[in-house]
């Protein structure tokens, strides 16, 4: 049976290195003008929610989607604690207002592919050793290093336990790389990492 989430699903951005660094500049202009200094999430509800080996229905004004894969945290019974991970396929509108991601470019119905099992922490190891591949009909198109995180998985489960308490069974992603991958109605996905059974979606136009 698949594994879908039992609390919320947030979203982590800029927890990347190289997505810091291409958005570096940015951040000094206005409204923000300094970086920010604590973790920027998001909010997946549950209409986004997509089991693995599920199509994903693509807007027809919609030409194409970026890829944000991912792996997250699940949140344990015990406080700060992680009962295991799961790949997590973030799917989004292409948009400019990347700190303020918009409800309707973000949370589309179908928009987050979720993996298949939940991998337990004995199992999957060190969060910084995970590295994943996207392949977009069957070609890579991304491989992502989980070393290069801004803040590290412990880091960001405690920074983020310092302005809200995360509930047993909440979702937080660890971030997604740079120069995510586009892809269209008929592309099929798949998301890999050592450890981890691969997530596949395909997507398809909606239906009018």
């Amino acid at each position: 049976m698949s594994f879908l989430p039992h609390g919320t699903v947030y979203g982590t951005l800029l927890n990347s290195q190289g997505e810091w660094d291409a958005l570096r500049a940015q951040m000094d202009q206005p409204p923000y003008k300094a970086p920010p200094k604590a973790p920027v999430l998001y909010v997946k509800p549950a209409n986004t929610w997509s089991a693995h080996g599920a199509s994903i229905p693509v807007p027809a004004h919609v030409p194409q989607v970026e890829v944000g894969a991912t792996i997250a945290m699940v949140m344990g019974l015990a406080p700060h604690t992680v009962a295991g991970y799961v790949l997590m396929n973030d799917l989004s509108v292409p948009h400019a207002s990347f700190f303020r991601p918009p409800v309707r470019f973000k949370c589309l119905d179908g928009f987050l592919g979720i993996g298949a099992g939940l991998v337990p922490p004995a199992e999957a190891g060190d969060p910084a050793r995970f590295k994943l591949e996207v392949r977009i009909n069957g070609e890579l198109k991304q491989s992502f290093d989980f070393a290069t995180l801004v803040r590290p998985a412990a880091q960001l489960l405690e920074d983020v336990n310092e302005f809200m308490t995360l509930q047993p069974g909440d979702v937080l992603m660890l971030g997604c790389g740079p120069s995510r991958p586009l892809a269209k109605a008929g592309d099929r996905i798949e998301i890999s990492a050592p450890g981890f059974a691969t997530l596949a979606n395909t997507l398809v136009q909606e239906a009018a």
